[in-house]
């Protein structure tokens, strides 16, 4: 088929990633080349590769597996894995031994309040051994061992994720409130900020009217191979995100984890997504920086829209990543960074000191500012908010652009070497109100 000056499709750029000459480029390679002052025309990018990594908390998980010999009991009332409260059912699991479950990814154990279902998604996906507790229908107390390995069936499935970025938030008010968009108290009178959202490697901001994003749609979630679902709760035109599935035996446990917030535990997911470039329209999108893509300031408190700044405020000119450096740590007698880390990657050792685990780490930035010594630096960014006698500084950032990078470069790598093909959507998604 030959392609239109104007238009392509996927069956086009399918042809070019067959023979070869394709030109994949992840959207933050395009969008520096666009602040370098380089110019695109369509044919001159075929794929984009998009991703986003953040507290999304419509993920959960559908688990079956056996947990006892057939006849040891009637009926599973309640269920509980390494003390996270798990659903059972939807399917009987009489007198088999077998349990379907579903555990919603905001959950928390009943014993440890900072430890919830990501925890757990994340300790099975690296080859832990998890503690399964059942109690019947008949009062009986059962426990036994598992792992992601004996759990044949481990679907993780998105009721709302990847959304078009999201919202920056501080506080006006005089006194601190506790709040899911912060890991501690939100400081008032404007003292902080904290964000989320990718910004311009955004999947949804890339390809925002859903020309190439439909059911059907191959992602990477994770980093295993799924797809899209259709579109997710709370979701519109103006601010979609999507549902999606994808099989937990191939996750990289880089990608996911738990993140506690002021109310308790949430769960990290990664997407990432490749958009085929189709037309003129589409590559405007793409070509969007993150100074061009907005990004409102709304109050902790009730979520009113105060200002509006650019994802290029908070992004441009910032560390992404958080070092570290333990030559200059001040063995405080108690460290509060180890408390306030939401990922858990901070750990005081009696003999070896300050460890920090980058393999937790998810970029937040808290304990850049919490650290007294310094041991923890990034440059985080402060912002100028009109009518406001002071920058209000960036204290937490609730995305990992550092993991989405690395998930879009991987997804890149995949399709050149022809270990994931692009699926054309079966279904368009369609929004309430739409046509």
């Amino acid at each position: 088929m030959t392609e239109s000056s104007t238009h392509r499709t996927f069956s086009d750029i399918q042809t070019k990633i067959d023979r070869g000459d394709v030109v994949i480029l992840t959207a933050q390679e395009i969008c520096d080349r666009v602040r370098n002052g380089e110019t695109f025309d369509l044919h001159d990018i075929d794929v984009v590769t998009t991703a986003t990594s953040a507290l999304m908390s419509g993920t959960y998980a559908v688990l079956s597996f056996k947990v006892a010999q057939p006849d040891t009991f009637t009926k599973a009332a309640k269920v509980w894995i390494n003390n996270v409260p798990a659903q059972v059912g939807p399917c009987p699991n009489e007198r088999i031994g077998i349990l379907d479950l579903i555990v919603l990814g905001t959950q928390v154990s009943t014993i440890d309040p900072d430890y919830g279902a990501g925890d757990l998604f994340r300790d099975l996906i690296l080859g832990s051994r998890v503690l399964v507790e059942i109690e019947t229908d008949d009062g009986q107390h059962l426990s036994s061992f598992t792992t992601l390995k004996q759990i044949p069936h481990a679907m993780l499935h998105a009721s709302r994720n990847a959304f078009k970025n999201y919202l920056a938030f501080v506080n006006p008010g005089k006194t601190a409130v506790s709040t899911i968009f912060h890991s501690q108290e939100m400081k008032g009178n404007y003292e902080e900020m904290t964000f989320c959202g990718c910004g311009e490697i955004n999947p949804l901001e890339n390809d925002p009217e859903l020309k190439t994003i439909g059911v059907g749609t191959k992602v990477l979630i994770n980093g295993a191979q799924g797809f899209v679902t259709g579109a997710g709760t709370r979701s519109s035109a103006d601010n979609p995100n999507l549902t999606g599935i994808a099989d937990m035996h191939q996750m990289n446990p880089q990608f996911l984890g738990g993140f506690t917030t002021g109310h308790g535990p949430d769960i990290i997911t990664t997407w990432a997504v490749a958009i085929p470039v189709l037309d003129k329209e589409m590559l405007n999108h793409i070509l969007k920086t993150d100074e061009q893509i907005p990004l409102k300031v709304v109050d902790v408190r009730n979520r009113k829209p105060i200002f509006e700044i650019t994802y290029g405020d908070v992004w441009n000119k910032t560390d992404h990543g958080i070092e570290f450096d333990k030559k200059i740590c001040l063995k405080c007698d108690v460290c509060r960074v180890e408390s306030i880390c939401p990922v858990k990657a901070v750990h005081w050792d009696l003999e070896t000191g300050l460890k920090f685990d980058r393999s937790r780490c998810f970029n937040c930035g808290l304990c850049v500012s919490r650290c007294k010594g310094g041991t923890f630096f990034a440059h985080l960014g402060s912002i100028e908010l009109e009518g406001i006698d002071h920058k209000v500084p960036v204290t937490l950032r609730q995305s990992d652009r550092v993991a989405a990078l690395k998930a879009a470069k991987d997804l890149k790598k995949q399709i050149q070497k022809g270990q994931f093909k692009m699926t054309e959507p079966v279904g368009k998604i369609t929004f309430p109100g739409s046509a």
